[in-house]
């Protein structure tokens, strides 16, 4: 039994990419997820974990020149924040579903079944897998400039501080997924005149306070936790 090769499939792919693949097979390797290759034994199938493994690490080399590249001012800390909130899960799904990844994939029939295609964790690994591919076939630059064209609408928001601005839902998100709760926030200390507060805002999740803030307003003090706890748990 042969692999599907559907060569015209992925003709929009390609153009949304900016990339054709000289090789097809490759682009086929990287939408192979293991279940389906657990179901065709004995066919010689390559599931698309060595290219996930090697798609990681090119991306993370691409977005730390291209972060060097934007932000001459930052330092080494800042550049591994930003990297960190870019190629994190969240950041590889959503680049993934604006491809609309999920609809190439090769799934085993039971993924399939119980909606693989929409899962975060598999489409955020074919991301991966993807890149590796695109690296194997045409090199370092080439995958640089998709890399750079596909997490544009992420650098964007670094360089006008949309990204974070809002770390409140930037965690959220993060403890959401990771731990399945929420954090919270507790006021405790509110000081100086009427007109000139500042106010402390203790932040915990599931019950263990990670961070402190204090601001001009409630909100702003639950901001300033909120971006000390996202950093201290992306670190971990």
């Amino acid at each position: 039994m042969k692999d599907p090769h559907p060569n015209q499939k992925f003709e929009p792919l390609y153009e949304v990419l900016g990339y054709r693949f000289k090789d097809p097979a490759l682009v086929l390797q990287a939408f192979r997820h293991s279940s389906y290759v657990n179901e065709h034994v004995g066919v010689g199938l390559e599931d698309n974990e060595r290219l996930e493994f090697l798609g990681d690490a090119v991306l993370d080399l691409a977005v730390s020149h291209l972060l060097m590249e934007r932000n001459q001012a930052a330092d080494e800390g800042e550049l591994s924040r930003f990297r960190s909130m870019m190629v994190d899960e969240a950041g590889l799904y959503d680049v993934a579903t604006r491809l609309d990844l999920g609809c190439y994939l090769l799934l085993g029939k039971g993924e399939d079944q119980s909606f693989g295609r929409q899962k975060p964790s598999i489409l955020a690994d074919v991301t991966e897998a993807l890149i590796g591919a695109i690296y194997l076939d045409g090199g370092f630059d080439e995958t640089k400039k998709v890399i750079e064209k596909l997490f544009a609408p992420l650098l964007q928001k670094l360089e006008t501080d949309d990204l974070v601005q809002d770390f409140k839902s930037l965690l959220q998100e993060f403890t959401q997924r990771v731990f399945k709760n929420l954090p919270k926030y507790r006021l405790t200390e509110e000081t100086g005149p009427a007109h000139d507060k500042v106010f402390c805002i203790a932040l915990a999740v599931n019950g263990i306070v990670l961070a402190e803030g204090k601001g001009k307003s409630k909100k702003e003090a639950e901001q300033h936790a909120a971006k000390e706890a996202f950093f201290r748990l992306k670190k971990n």
